[in-house]
Protein backbone atom coordinates (compact mmCIF):
# COMPACT_ATOMS: atom_id res chain seq x y z
CA UNK A 1 0.00 0.00 0.00
CA UNK A 2 1.04 3.67 -0.59
CA UNK A 3 2.10 6.10 1.81
CA UNK A 4 -0.18 9.06 2.83
CA UNK A 5 1.96 11.20 1.50
CA UNK A 6 2.38 9.82 -2.08
CA UNK A 7 -1.15 8.81 -2.80
CA UNK A 8 -1.21 13.20 -1.63
CA UNK A 9 0.51 13.73 -4.29
CA UNK A 10 -0.89 11.31 -7.02
CA UNK A 11 -4.57 12.85 -6.21
CA UNK A 12 -2.79 16.19 -6.57
CA UNK A 13 -1.59 15.48 -9.71
CA UNK A 14 -4.41 13.91 -10.79
CA UNK A 15 -6.39 17.04 -9.80
CA UNK A 16 -3.99 19.33 -11.74
CA UNK A 17 -3.81 17.21 -14.74
CA UNK A 18 -7.96 17.67 -14.66
CA UNK A 19 -8.03 21.69 -13.99
CA UNK A 20 -5.75 21.82 -17.40
CA UNK A 21 -7.68 19.47 -19.22
CA UNK A 22 -5.17 16.38 -19.54
CA UNK A 23 -7.86 14.07 -17.86
CA UNK A 24 -11.27 13.29 -17.50
CA UNK A 25 -13.86 13.58 -14.40
CA UNK A 26 -13.98 10.18 -14.10
CA UNK A 27 -10.48 9.51 -13.51
CA UNK A 28 -10.53 12.22 -10.83
CA UNK A 29 -13.18 10.09 -8.93
CA UNK A 30 -11.03 7.13 -9.50
CA UNK A 31 -8.37 9.25 -7.88
CA UNK A 32 -10.08 10.09 -5.03
CA UNK A 33 -11.08 6.49 -4.38
CA UNK A 34 -7.97 5.19 -4.66
CA UNK A 35 -6.95 7.89 -2.08
CA UNK A 36 -9.06 6.49 0.24
CA UNK A 37 -7.60 3.05 -0.12
CA UNK A 38 -4.43 4.65 0.12
CA UNK A 39 -5.60 6.84 4.12
CA UNK A 40 -6.05 9.77 3.09
CA UNK A 41 -9.76 10.39 4.70
CA UNK A 42 -11.74 13.58 4.63
CA UNK A 43 -15.77 14.28 4.46
CA UNK A 44 -15.20 16.25 0.91
CA UNK A 45 -12.87 13.19 -0.55
CA UNK A 46 -15.90 10.68 0.52
CA UNK A 47 -17.90 12.72 -1.32
CA UNK A 48 -16.33 12.96 -4.29
CA UNK A 49 -15.52 9.24 -4.19
CA UNK A 50 -18.49 8.48 -4.09
CA UNK A 51 -19.82 9.86 -7.68
CA UNK A 52 -20.87 7.86 -10.20
CA UNK A 53 -19.10 8.10 -13.51
CA UNK A 54 -22.51 9.87 -14.72
CA UNK A 55 -22.46 12.36 -12.04
CA UNK A 56 -18.45 13.09 -12.25
CA UNK A 57 -18.91 15.48 -15.25
CA UNK A 58 -21.18 17.60 -13.11
CA UNK A 59 -20.31 16.96 -9.36
CA UNK A 60 -16.11 16.64 -9.91
CA UNK A 61 -15.92 21.15 -10.41
CA UNK A 62 -18.05 21.41 -6.83
CA UNK A 63 -16.26 18.41 -4.91
CA UNK A 64 -12.83 18.76 -5.91
CA UNK A 65 -11.94 22.17 -4.98
CA UNK A 66 -13.06 21.53 -0.44
CA UNK A 67 -11.26 17.93 -0.90
CA UNK A 68 -8.00 19.09 -1.85
CA UNK A 69 -8.82 21.77 0.89
CA UNK A 70 -9.57 19.74 3.49
CA UNK A 71 -6.40 17.15 2.47
CA UNK A 72 -4.10 21.07 3.04
CA UNK A 73 -3.42 19.87 -0.81
CA UNK A 74 -3.79 22.88 -3.89
CA UNK A 75 -6.22 23.68 -6.41
CA UNK A 76 -4.52 25.73 -9.04
CA UNK A 77 -6.66 27.61 -11.00
CA UNK A 78 -7.10 27.16 -14.96
CA UNK A 79 -4.15 29.02 -16.81
CA UNK A 80 -2.45 30.04 -13.49
CA UNK A 81 1.42 29.61 -14.19
CA UNK A 82 1.47 27.40 -10.62
CA UNK A 83 -1.42 25.06 -12.51
CA UNK A 84 0.44 24.87 -15.61
CA UNK A 85 3.78 23.89 -13.62
CA UNK A 86 2.03 21.52 -11.87
CA UNK A 87 0.98 19.95 -14.65
CA UNK A 88 3.79 19.60 -16.17
CA UNK A 89 5.25 18.21 -13.36
CA UNK A 90 2.44 15.75 -13.01
CA UNK A 91 2.87 14.81 -17.00
CA UNK A 92 6.88 13.85 -15.58
CA UNK A 93 5.19 11.59 -13.07
CA UNK A 94 3.17 10.14 -15.49
CA UNK A 95 6.09 9.37 -17.91
CA UNK A 96 8.37 7.91 -15.69
CA UNK A 97 5.50 5.79 -13.82
CA UNK A 98 5.17 4.01 -17.60
CA UNK A 99 1.84 5.79 -18.48
CA UNK A 100 3.27 7.44 -21.31
CA UNK A 101 6.38 7.46 -23.65
CA UNK A 102 9.27 9.87 -23.84
CA UNK A 103 7.38 11.46 -27.05
CA UNK A 104 4.31 11.21 -25.62
CA UNK A 105 5.01 13.11 -22.60
CA UNK A 106 7.33 15.77 -25.06
CA UNK A 107 4.36 16.60 -27.49
CA UNK A 108 1.71 16.79 -25.16
CA UNK A 109 3.95 19.56 -22.88
CA UNK A 110 4.60 21.11 -26.55
CA UNK A 111 1.07 20.72 -27.41
CA UNK A 112 -0.40 21.84 -23.53
CA UNK A 113 2.36 24.76 -23.49
CA UNK A 114 4.15 25.05 -26.82
CA UNK A 115 7.55 26.83 -25.99
CA UNK A 116 5.20 29.19 -23.34
CA UNK A 117 6.49 27.51 -19.84
CA UNK A 118 9.95 28.36 -19.08
CA UNK A 119 9.89 25.08 -16.73
CA UNK A 120 8.87 22.89 -19.39
CA UNK A 121 10.30 24.41 -22.30
CA UNK A 122 13.31 22.46 -22.87
CA UNK A 123 10.50 19.16 -23.15
CA UNK A 124 9.07 21.32 -26.18
CA UNK A 125 12.62 21.60 -27.43
CA UNK A 126 12.82 17.81 -27.86
CA UNK A 127 9.37 17.55 -29.25
CA UNK A 128 10.74 19.75 -32.24
CA UNK A 129 13.78 16.80 -32.47
CA UNK A 130 11.47 13.93 -32.65
CA UNK A 131 10.25 16.06 -36.11
CA UNK A 132 13.03 16.71 -37.32
CA UNK A 133 15.16 13.19 -36.31
CA UNK A 134 15.57 12.08 -40.42
CA UNK A 135 17.52 15.40 -40.61
CA UNK A 136 20.27 15.39 -37.67
CA UNK A 137 22.82 12.86 -36.64
CA UNK A 138 20.39 11.65 -33.13
CA UNK A 139 18.18 8.69 -32.90
CA UNK A 140 15.41 8.29 -31.31
CA UNK A 141 17.02 6.31 -28.62
CA UNK A 142 18.97 9.66 -27.60
CA UNK A 143 15.82 12.44 -27.67
CA UNK A 144 14.15 9.35 -25.23
CA UNK A 145 16.94 9.72 -23.20
CA UNK A 146 17.20 13.35 -23.12
CA UNK A 147 13.59 13.38 -22.40
CA UNK A 148 13.64 10.73 -19.23
CA UNK A 149 16.80 13.08 -17.70
CA UNK A 150 14.07 16.58 -18.25
CA UNK A 151 11.52 14.42 -16.94
CA UNK A 152 13.34 13.26 -13.92
CA UNK A 153 14.31 16.85 -13.33
CA UNK A 154 11.00 17.99 -13.00
CA UNK A 155 9.40 15.42 -10.83
CA UNK A 156 12.68 17.07 -8.59
CA UNK A 157 11.38 20.45 -9.03
CA UNK A 158 10.15 21.56 -5.72
CA UNK A 159 6.53 22.20 -5.78
CA UNK A 160 4.67 25.26 -5.10
CA UNK A 161 3.47 25.64 -1.90
CA UNK A 162 -0.55 26.99 -1.50
CA UNK A 163 0.69 30.29 -0.29
CA UNK A 164 2.69 30.78 -3.54
CA UNK A 165 -0.15 28.82 -5.65
CA UNK A 166 -2.68 31.72 -4.32
CA UNK A 167 -0.58 34.25 -5.53
CA UNK A 168 0.66 33.33 -8.80
CA UNK A 169 -1.01 34.13 -12.41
Amino acid sequence: MPSTESAARRFQDRAVLWSMGEISAADVVTAACDALVAGLDSPALQILAACTRAEAGYDVPDLLPPALDELGLTFYTVGSVAGQEAAARALAARMLADELTPRELAFRIHQRFGHELPLAERLAELDDEYDVLEYSDRTPAQVDADVTAEALRLAQHPRVSAELADGRT
